[in-house]
């Protein structure tokens, strides 16, 4: 199987933001944290990180995180009033040659399901629980969706304390990100399904509401 670079940048609610560049190994990571107070305001729709990988078994894992500091013990929080994109882009022209769409929806007990439309090799949505593992792909591809720890590590207090002061009051040690949960969806795509044949795949993440 050829190798192929992954570049992952993101886009949050129509916008693009954040970081791009490229990885030969097999992480990348692309965080979004400054968004307009606008786009801030929109907690649901607003992309807080989106993480991508290759796997040695020929996926590409795609992570999209929204709605920050949820408490531990709290409830997820969906909103079927957004839907959610993972945009692949394989011969670089910065059009998406792939997108796989996910939107949740409610049933009238209340529980919460989740879709997943455009996966390749796959011609209609497929739908499941939330907060559950769903076969989406011939490859034994998933999706999912819920709550889940917090990956991002930041020094938020004295970050803030810099701006209040202007001295550097950061500690390596303190992660203010932990003990709390964030919203996560997690896709799994084929790399030759959406590679299209060449050795260079960009990825990115956008909102629609």
């Amino acid at each position: 199987m050829k190798s192929r670079s992954l570049i992952a940048g993101l886009a949050g609610a129509g916008l693009v933001a954040g970081l791009v560049f490229a990885f030969t190994a097999h992480e990348v990571i692309a965080a979004d944290h400054a968004e307009a107070p606008g786009t801030q305001a929109d907690a649901n729709a607003d992309i807080l990180d989106f993480y991508a990988w290759h796997k040695d078994d020929g996926k590409v894992v795609a992570i999209i995180t929204y709605k920050a500091f949820i408490a531990a013990g709290g409830n997820p929080v969906y909103d079927p009033g957004v839907t959610y994109a993972v945009h692949v882009d394989n011969d670089m022209d910065n059009v998406p040659d792939h997108t796989t769409w996910i939107r949740v929806a409610a049933n009238d007990t209340d529980q919460w399901y989740v879709q997943f439309e455009g996966m390749p090799g796959v011609a209609d949505p497929v739908v499941g629980p939330a907060n559950t593992a769903v076969s989406i792909g011939p490859g034994s591809e998933q999706g999912w969706i819920g709550l889940a720890d917090d990956p991002f590590f930041f020094d938020l207090d004295g970050f803030q304390a810099t701006l209040g002061s202007g001295d550097v009051s950061f500690d390596p040690t303190n992660d203010s990100f932990a003990g709390v949960n964030v919203m996560a969806i997690v896709v799994e795509l084929s790399e030759d399904a959406v590679g299209g044949g060449g050795d260079n795949i960009q990825m990115w993440a956008a909102t629609y509401r």
